[in-house]
């Protein structure tokens, strides 16, 4: 009986040292799960951040590179390269060892972004000093254009010399009928029945830039009934064809030089009454207009 007694108490200590091991194991796998559970959402927490952190960068690029007029290359390179990191970042394994990889990667490129998008600011700014030096020249360019056209309107309103134009400029033309005594002495006259020629004067005006030499000009003139005087040839000029009653020929000697021709009148046919047009010419180009009227 006593024997009896004796297994019965091992029995009893064994199994109360296997319900300590039982609770001990339980209670460390429990605590093992627990710590893998906040390893894995401290592991999440942290990953989340480092995206939002890479989301945040790409932002940046994407404002710094829609400022640009001109894409900058390096910008854009950089922005890429963020959206790579993302992407991997996504699919990757939530380990202490592969988020200590990202965070690495993303300080790099936290470094490369304040490099670049300082280097960014200064362009910008060069940029923004050029376009302001740009406009001013062009404002003052604009004033001294006008300054100059002016000066080339009152010189040819006074019949004075053109020195910034290097093409040929005629001032002073004005027509008038005259009658040609048998001596050659002209008389001008308003009537055209009386009129035995129409005379148009002008001024060559002097010009320093112009190269001296043989020139002519077109002369029209242009009749009440709308006909074209003298000899009525055409002349061609691209897509356009020029009526000219003659061709006034000359030697330029960059000075002032007076011309005047003459239109004769027809054969048993007096001039129209009424208001005549003159137009000079040079090749296609309008130099001077004026009109006169015969009665």
């Amino acid at each position: 009986m006593e024997s009896s007694q004796k297994t019965s108490t091992g029995l009893k200590v064994g199994l109360g040292i296997l319900l300590v091991l039982f609770l001990g194991t339980a209670f460390y796998a429990s605590k093992l799960y627990t710590d893998k559970q906040e390893t894995e959402n401290t592991l999440m927490t942290e990953k989340q951040q480092v995206m939002n952190d890479l989301n945040n960068m790409a932002a940046e690029y994407d404002a710094a590179i829609a400022e640009s007029e001109v894409k900058n290359q390096d910008l854009v390179a950089a922005r890429e390269r963020i959206q790579g990191l993302m992407d991997s970042l996504k699919v990757s394994q939530n380990s202490v060892n592969s988020l200590w990889r990202y965070k690495k990667k993303f300080s790099a490129l936290q470094e490369e972004m304040d490099i670049l998008l300082a280097e960014n600011d200064r362009l910008k700014g060069e940029n923004e000093l050029l376009a302001t030096s740009l406009d001013s020249t062009q404002v003052q360019l604009a004033e001294r254009t006008v300054f100059t056209d002016s000066l080339l309107v009152q010189n040819t309103e006074l019949a004075g010399v053109v020195e910034d134009a290097a093409a040929l400029q005629t001032v002073g033309l004005k027509g008038f009928g005259v009658i040609e005594r048998s001596s050659g002495k002209q008389i001008p006259t308003e009537r055209a029945r009386r009129s035995d020629k129409i005379k148009i004067c002008f001024t060559v005006a002097k010009n320093k830039l112009t190269e001296p030499g043989d020139k002519e000009l077109y002369v029209q003139v242009i009749d009440p009934k709308n006909n074209v005087l003298g000899t009525n040839d055409q002349i061609q000029f691209e897509d356009q064809v020029l009526n000219y009653s003659l061709i006034s020929r000359f030697n330029y000697e960059n000075r002032n030089l007076n011309i005047c021709e003459y239109i004769s009148q027809l054969e048993d046919a007096n001039f129209e009454k009424g208001r005549y047009q003159i137009n000079v010419f040079s090749d296609k180009e309008l130099m001077s207009s004026s009109e006169f009227v015969l009665e």
